[in-house]
């Protein structure tokens, strides 16, 4: 018996890297796979089927259950029909895992309008896309009186919560926002019967080795025999926990690599300053200055 026995999940941008380990590790467990890839270059050019199918292949190869599907997740249409073919293909829908990126770095005094958007385009609206179709769907089942057992896991990054990367900007605040958005969405949706995470893994893939700054740190050898703590196969576990039926963590992020799992905590207060009269400049100049 396999811990994702009987669930049909999607995972998003599945044909490489850490989605690829997501996919494999769910359909080793029971789990029936939609996997989702355009098979764009890193910058989200272009497109290639042939990532997503080897994976299925290689499900499929090993006695799993998986189907393929190329649509663009920021599309909408795109990311409605992978709904529905999660649906039509296995009876239902169970897990969504957003797991689709690109990379278009550049510091914010040189960055291009087609950067930012793409970026922005592709992370969140290729979050959100895929979740308001999964809610929605989830939505008719529980207002049907069925039970609904779903789970989302969205991804969001170290640079866009605890560790600012300087040239992501574009990319720093999408993750982000994928955090905030994780938030609302577990408050919306946990009436319906669905829990919402996320995670920021911190993993050797195709984007992180062309990350400036980054690159050499995850393209370092690993000795033989040793523990690779940049794998992405590390993060595929906390994502497959997250996706069963069991589990009842819901609303939290968890920042994971190598052999670290660690919750995350968003904007607190850390220290205030009060008054009991109207502020002036001088006031919070004073105040504030203090701090330094």
């Amino acid at each position: 018996m396999g811990a994702l026995d009987g669930r049909v999940a999607i995972i998003t941008g599945a044909g490489r890297g850490i989605g690829r380990e997501h996919a494999l590790l769910f359909a080793a467990e029971g789990a029936s796979v939609v996997v989702n890839d355009l098979g764009g270059a890193n910058d989200g050019s272009g497109a290639d089927r042939s990532p997503a199918q080897q994976v299925v292949d290689d499900i499929v190869a090993a006695g799993g259950k998986a189907v393929i599907n190329t649509a663009d997740v920021a599309d909408w249409r795109g990311a409605a029909g992978l709904v529905e073919q999660a649906a039509d293909e296995f009876g239902g829908l169970d897990v969504l895992v957003n797991n689709a990126g690109i990379l278009r770095d550049g510091f914010i005094a040189g960055l291009e309008e087609s950067q930012w958007d793409a970026v922005i385009t592709v992370h969140l609206k290729g979050h959100f896309a895929p979740l308001r179709h999964a809610a929605a769907y989830w939505k008719r089942q529980s207002k049907a009186g069925q039970r609904v057992h779903g789970s989302v896991i969205n991804t969001a990054s170290a640079s866009g919560t605890f560790l600012p990367n300087p040239g992501q900007a574009n990319y720093g605040a999408a993750k982000a926002a994928i955090a905030a958005l994780t938030l609302v969405a577990a408050q919306e949706l946990e009436r319906y019967g669905v829990r919402v995470n996320a995670i920021a893994p911190v993993a050797r893939t195709r984007l992180t080795l062309a990350t400036p700054g980054l690159g050499a740190m995850f393209a370092a050898p690993v000795e033989e025999d040793g523990f690779d703590a940049f794998s992405p196969a590390n993060i595929a576990p906390l994502v497959a926990y997250l996706a069963t039926e069991r589990c009842p963590v819901t609303g939290k992020l968890f920042a994971v690599q190598g052999g670290a799992i660690s919750e995350l905590s968003g904007w607190h207060s850390v220290r205030t300053t009060e008054t009991d009269k109207p502020w002036t400049l001088t006031e919070v100049e004073q105040r504030l200055g203090s701090w330094q």
